[in-house]
């Protein structure tokens, strides 16, 4: 006799395959909770104080730190597990290799993410609304997360723009770095603690650069930090939405990793496009991740589709805009927003792993 459709018989199991993916998924629970030990070693300070210190005992690393022993060595434990630290049993030491100190305990290099691992402590947090969220359609705003959002958002986002946004982003733009050196308007929309910002006042003294968020809390970090690097004479911050932060004639407007997040992107890129200069330019930089799910099957890919689910589209449906598009609509997508909204010209200026960058104007 024929089984009914709907019922799987246990011997159609490929059981290897099973096995296979149950190591996979456990091996991804354990990065979950490994993710913890991985903060912890970030915020309390354990990864700097490892780098360049050669094999340490668990007692010398909480020394060095200020910590208490037992907990120390309790997280090294993991660390080794996890082969993020290496560990010596004839000698009872400890050791971060030069090349993991690299990713892990310098916020100056490119390579460095731990800011990562900053943004999952409130997107952890917020699992309640976001289960309330999937089931009413609602939204959850950017201002709903808790500080470490904002916070590791901006520390996850600022070694790559340090390394590539002067050098690299700006240079593709085609004339733009020469305004800049002369002495341009620019809008940084969308511009959060400011990072980006900074990065170009301080290669373009001569320009003068306005940023906009509409997040306060993040507008008060930027004015500290510009205070702190001492560049108010060219910088300036004010709390303004995407749809209507004040200005005209801007030689350069440019979009962080934000224009996906907004509930209304034409609306913000039609607004944009009134208050550019004549022959100004837009810069759009979006995440590199692709509207066909299956070509983001991979680690860059996985973990911006995943903070999609967790921040950007539950953000742009808590604005209530016409548009909810995720961080991986796709760069025609984005276009035909922009084309919509009276900027024509469009090309693809640079690329990285993390972001692709767009030269966009009339």
């Amino acid at each position: 006799m024929a089984m009914p459709a709907d019922v799987t018989s246990e011997a159609a199991v490929d059981q290897d395959r099973v096995r296979e993916f149950l190591e996979k998924v456990i091996t991804d629970g354990g990065a979950a909770v490994a993710g913890l030990c991985t903060s912890l070693g970030d915020r309390l300070g354990l990864y700097t104080a490892m780098a360049g210190a050669g094999p340490l005992t668990s007692a010398q690393l909480a020394n060095r730190t200020g910590l208490v022993e037992r907990y120390v060595r309790e997280w090294l434990a993991a660390q080794v597990a996890g082969e993020y630290v290496t560990y010596a049993p004839d000698t009872d030491t400890y050791q971060l290799p030069d090349e993991h100190a690299a990713v892990l305990a310098d916020p100056e290099l490119p390579t460095y993410v731990a800011g990562f691992f900053t943004v999952m402590q409130a997107v952890y947090a917020t699992e309640d609304a976001l289960m309330n969220a999937f089931r009413t359609g609602e939204g959850v705003g950017w201002e709903e997360h808790g500080p470490a959002l904002f916070a590791g958002t901006a520390k996850f986002f600022r070694p790559g723009y340090a390394a590539a946004l002067v050098p690299e982003w700006l240079t593709a733009l085609d004339g733009v770095v020469e305004k800049l050196e002369r002495g341009a308007r620019v809008a940084d929309v969308g511009c959060g603690y400011g990072y980006s910002t900074t990065l170009m006042a301080q290669a373009f003294p001569r320009s003068h650069f306005q940023g906009f968020d509409f997040h306060r809390p993040s507008i008060e970090a930027a004015r500290g930090i510009v205070a702190e690097q001492g560049l108010g004479d060219r910088v300036s911050y004010e709390v303004a939405g995407a749809q209507d932060f004040p200005g005209e004639d801007f030689d350069l407007i440019t979009f962080f990793d934000c224009l996906h997040d907004i509930g209304d992107p034409g609306g913000a890129l039609h607004h944009a496009e009134q208050a550019l200069a004549e022959g100004g330019t837009c810069m759009i930089v979006e995440p590199n991740a692709s509207a066909n799910a299956q070509e983001n099957a991979n680690p860059v890919g996985r973990a911006l589709t995943a903070a999609s689910v967790a921040v950007c589209l539950p953000s742009a449906l808590a604005q209530h805009g016409p548009q909810a598009l995720g961080n991986h609509a796709g760069e025609e997508a984005m276009r035909e927003i922009a084309d919509e909204a009276g900027l024509h010209h469009w090309q693809l200026a640079a690329e990285s792993p993390v972001n692709r960058v767009y030269a966009v104007g009339r």
